[in-house]
């Protein structure tokens, strides 16, 4: 079967792989579609070496159709379309008992330490299944992951009918993050500089403010009377961002930080006793957003089309890093597996 192997120094080399017969609590699927995120690119610049084992199968955002199922596996048959929750947890850690073992302290990320989605076949257990409904296609199967993303965040952030909420950063996962806040009844604007982002942004009906060209504290105060933002979302990961977020909330507002800081940033700690705002950690998802990305992504209403901007077959895997790279004229990138 064919499978796109990381070789390091930006380098995927399409090759044969080797089929995996699923094990009793096992099933293989056929991947219809896999799309590249921005964990992929951050392991194809080369920034997460020491976690991969090359030659590394990336990708874990997948649909795809159950191929063969292992001998216990009751809830499962050939022919189901499926996605994965792509974790795995140790089970004995504290966060794991404490039942949050999205964050197990010996996390092993499927695509990342061990092999992923960007393959034909992918073996891989049972308990981490999702089942997608006839009615979603297999390309808006393949972004429920981050779709998931989204929703643990949102559902953290207590966003609620009639909220003011600001996302600051408009890539995949801010303006999915945009899309189901809005769905929650929320009023949202996202803050954005690149200029594909903002127009699409602005085609899906959100309000944009330009951070470039104006102030993002001074238009939410405008927007807001005064009062401030119920909520924010930082999605950017850059010093901007953490500079600007102490200065959007309300009085008791909430800060959700959903981008990946490699470093400690200055944050403004006044802003937070003067105003007793509330900041939350958001990390990957549980199985409720799955659930929810699910059951919204076949609703029909956010628009998922519009936020596929190519589809590859896997021969020219290395061209969609490529363009994902770019980030020009850019939001999702899927790849054909079959």
């Amino acid at each position: 079967m064919k499978a796109a192997f990381y070789e390091g120094n930006k380098s995927i080399v399409v090759g044969t792989g080797a089929r995996r017969e699923p094990g009793p609590a096992e099933v293989e699927i056929k991947v219809a579609y896999a799309g590249i995120c921005g964990t992929d690119l951050h392991i194809y610049h080369g920034h997460m070496d020491h976690r991969v084992k090359l030659p590394q199968v990336m990708g874990h955002e997948m649909s795809g159709v159950i191929e063969r199922v292992g001998g216990d596996v009751a809830d499962y048959k050939p022919g189901d379309k499926v996605t994965v929750k792509p974790l795995g947890p140790c089970g004995e850690c504290p966060a794991c008992q404490d039942g949050c073992s999205h964050i197990c302290h010996r996390l092993q990320f499927m695509g990342i330490e061990t092999d992923g989605a960007f393959q034909a076949y992918w073996t891989v257990p049972a308990s981490t299944l999702h089942r997608l409904p006839d009615e979603l296609s297999l390309q808006h199967g393949a972004m429920i992951e981050p779709l998931a993303v989204a929703c643990h965040d949102v559902r953290l952030g207590q966003v609620a009918p009639g909220e003011y909420a600001v996302v600051i950063g408009g890539g995949p996962i801010g303006t999915l993050i945009a899309l189901v806040a809005r769905a929650a009844g929320a009023r949202v604007v996202v803050a954005e500089i690149n200029p594909y982002r903002l127009q699409l942004l602005e085609e899906l009906g959100f309000e944009t403010c330009n951070s470039k060209e104006r102030d993002l504290a001074e238009y939410v105060q405008e927007a807001t009377g005064g009062k401030g933002a119920d909520v924010v979302f930082e999605v950017t990961s850059s010093l901007a961002g953490a500079e600007v977020m102490t200065k959007l909330p309300k009085v008791r507002g909430r800060i959700v930080i959903v981008g990946i800081f490699s470093k400690p940033v200055p944050v403004d700690l006044h802003r937070f006793f003067w105003r007793e705002l509330q900041l939350f950690g958001a990390r990957v998802y549980e199985h409720e957003d799955f659930e929810q990305a699910i059951q919204l992504a076949a609703s029909g209403e956010l628009g998922l089309d519009r936020l596929i901007s190519e589809v590859y077959p896997i021969e020219q895997i290395q061209a969609g890093f490529e363009q994902m790279e770019s980030g020009s004229g850019v939001m999702k990138v899927l790849i054909q597996c079959n």
